[in-house]
Order: structure tokens, then sequence, then C-alpha cells
């Protein structure tokens, strides 16, 4: 009789940077020989840069240690728009406050609680699923950018969706890619915020409608990402239907200045029906099967 192989699981894929050789031995004992994770551990600043740089897209969650060297590291993160889950280790003596360097999700954990990080990891995992693509990130003395801030959208989206997506498929069960906070959702973030976010589906919903009769390789990704991001945030599909209306009206009265006919919006109608149903698809996938 032939073997059947176990089912391969997705590993976590964690990036380790702290100064403290001990630290590292430990992180090491716990979690180099557990099948769940594979690590890279960075031996000083730059080679911790040229890490996050070149796998940032497969990377699920940083361990960093609280020192001289943090904000620094957090700052290179910000400014490359690169958003991750992490655990950043501190000594007891260190008095946290309200304050975060990187996200509100990072998670502040003591040295004498490492023996516990598999479950810390789980939970700066979990904690980062639960940001708005609009959360706030600390104040910087660098003068906003537009650019970079909607980069940093962009990449949150596609991390929680390529991390929701491991997750489902490593432990089996859907209980944290459908864990939506309430605090994430539209109905309930202060006007400022609802705006924000309002004003970023309607920029992703633009490039959906421009690119989709083009050939364009990635429209199926942009619709996913545009619906992953309506789905945590709870957004009615009557404000999709709203979005869709207001860009089809601007649409038309270019079109007119222009003297060309308006029929072609028509067309568009295939835009918003292909974007409900992969919303619907997705609420119709968070429904608990009865057993």
């Amino acid at each position: 009789m032939t073997a059947v192989s176990p089912i391969a699981r997705p590993q976590l894929s964690i990036g380790v940077y702290v100064q403290s050789p001990d630290l590292v031995r430990s992180i090491e004992e716990m979690l180099v020989n557990d099948d769940r994770y594979t690590l890279s551990i960075a031996q000083s600043e730059t080679d911790f840069f040229q890490l996050a740089e070149h796998q940032k897209q497969q990377l699920d969650c940083l361990i960093l240690q609280d020192g001289k060297e943090l904000e620094t590291s957090l700052n290179h993160l910000r400014n490359e728009a690169i958003l991750l889950p992490i655990v950043i280790l501190h000594t007891k003596e260190r008095q946290l406050d309200l304050r975060f360097l990187y996200h509100t999700a990072e998670l502040w954990v003591s040295f004498k609680e490492l023996h516990q990080i598999e479950t810390w990891i789980d939970r700066a995992i979990e904690e980062f699923l639960k940001l708005s693509p609009v959360c706030q990130l600390p104040d910087t003395i660098t003068p906003p950018d537009v650019t970079r801030d909607l980069m940093a959208q962009n990449f949150l989206m596609l991390q929680q969706r390529r991390l929701t997506d491991k997750l489902k498929e490593r432990l089996g069960y859907l209980g944290i890619y459908y864990n939506r906070s309430p605090k994430a959702f539209l109905r309930n973030l202060p006007p400022q915020e609802q705006a924000e976010l309002l004003e970023q589906l309607r920029l992703e919903y633009r490039v959906i409608i421009l690119n989709y009769f083009q050939d364009e390789h990635d429209l199926n990704e942009r619709i996913d990402n545009f619906v992953n991001a309506a789905f945590f945030a709870d957004v009615p599909v009557s404000q999709i239907v709203e979005i869709h209306m207001e860009l089809m009206d601007e649409f038309a009265k270019q079109l007119k200045l222009e003297g060309r006919s308006e029929e072609i919006l028509l067309d568009y109608r295939l835009t918003l029906i292909d974007t409900i149903a992969h919303l619907c698809e997705m609420y119709r996938r968070s429904i608990p099967r009865e057993s």
C-alpha cells in the first residue's frame, strides 16, 4: 500500500530583527523547529531593510526589539509604504503609553512573555486583519504624501487578503477570515474617516471602470481588492451603486463636452454587476454552513 503524504499547509513567514543575541537564540529555539513557521533573521539594520523590501509580499509578521534603532526601522517601513503585522519586544521597565510608532495594530510584548511568542504572532496577525484601509498612522515630521498614503492603503488591503487566504488554508477554519471588527464598519467610523474611506473606494472603482474593457491582466485582483475593502467595512450595496452612478454622471458630462454619445456608458453596467457579484459571493462564503 502506498503511503499517503500529509497535506502540506502554507507556513507563516516571520521576519526577525532584534539586537540581543540571547533573544535571537530564544526565538530560534521556539520557532525554528516548528513546521508552522519559516524564519528570516536580519543581522543588521541594512540587512533588515533589504529583507523588508525584497520579501514584503511574503512576510506574514515581523518581530522587532525596542531600542534606539526601532523608530528608524519603522520610519523606513512607513516611507516605503510597507505595512505588516508586528510584535515589538520590550523590557519590563518600559512605560507603555497610548502612542504608537508603526500602526494601531502593533503589539508590544514584554521579554518575560517571550515564551508565548506563538500566541503573540497569532494575535498580531489577527489585529492586523482588523485594520481599516484608512487606519491612522503616526504623525511624522515629514510632509504629507498622498501617493505614499494610497500605496500604503493598497498594500494593506493586499496583505490582508493574502494573509486571510493563507490562514484559511493553513488553519482550516474561517474564524479569523470573517472576524470583521464593527469598529471598522463604515457606519461606525468618525465622519472624516468615512469620507476618506469612500474617497478611496471611489478612486479604486474609477480605476476598475477605466480598465474594465482593456486587456488588464490584474483586473480581477483589482475588483477583489475593492470588494475586500467594502466587505470588511460593511459598505452597503446601495453605496457602491451610488459610487457607480456618480462616476457615470461625471463621464457623461465629459462625453457631452466632447460631443460624443453617452450610449457607451451603458456597457459599464456590466462592471457594476460584476463587482456586486463578487461582493455577494464573499458574503455567501461568510455564512457558516450547517453541520
